[in-house]
């Protein structure tokens, strides 16, 4: 999210989390888009999602106070440690992974309530490109994940067929927006319609 009056309103469809980017780098970084008193006033029953690339832990804490985050989506190089230290600070941990490469899931599973498994890019995320599903059926961890890059409108036909037990949820992003931060509420709106209630 990077535009206040576009994130209230997708805050009234049926959605479990909202995101907000605080990588630099990213078009979509938030400093200076909304306010925090913007988000403080989202219903509790949304997550509010904070991004972070290899930021100091004690950053994102204070940032994440100051944003009214509770959760923590860490799309870098970050530590079993760096998870440990956010999660006993009362923060829900997420932590993404390239499935392409060997992770060891087992040393992230006791801190993270979601894993993330996204397309590889050296930018951390927001390419746009779908990596091979196929690569899901690897995955044989305990933690939940969420399907995340490039899923685009049209792509609900094929999520809702896939049966991976772990499988909480999905990711999206860029297919969705009018310009990087500016989603597209209608297009939203009628892709959670497609998941929920296919066509026959």
């Amino acid at each position: 999210m990077a535009d206040a009056a576009i994130m209230h309103q997708l805050a009234e469809l049926n959605i479990s989390m909202l995101g907000f980017i605080f990588y630099p780098k990213s078009p979509r970084y938030i400093i200076d888009k909304i306010r925090p008193n913007e988000i403080n006033k989202l219903p509790d029953t949304i997550q509010k999602v904070g991004v972070f690339v290899n930021m100091p832990t004690e950053n994102i804490i204070t940032l994440a106070k100051e944003y009214h985050i509770d959760t923590i989506q860490l799309h870098g190089s970050e530590s079993p440690e760096v998870c440990k230290a956010l999660s006993i600070s009362n923060l829900k941990v997420w932590k993404a992974f390239n499935l392409t490469k060997q992770n060891n899931y087992e040393a992230y599973s006791d801190f993270c309530e979601y894993f993330l498994f996204d397309t590889p890019s050296e930018k951390h995320g927001g390419t746009g490109e779908k990596f091979d599903w196929s690569l899901l059926d690897s995955y044989q961890g305990s933690t939940p994940f969420l399907l995340s890059g490039g899923i685009g409108a049209k792509d609900a036909e094929e999520i809702n067929q896939i049966q991976h037990p772990k499988m909480a949820g999905i990711d999206i992003n860029s297919k969705f927006e009018i310009k990087p931060g500016k989603k597209d509420v209608e297009l939203i709106r009628n892709f959670i319609d497609e998941l929920i209630s296919p066509a026959p």
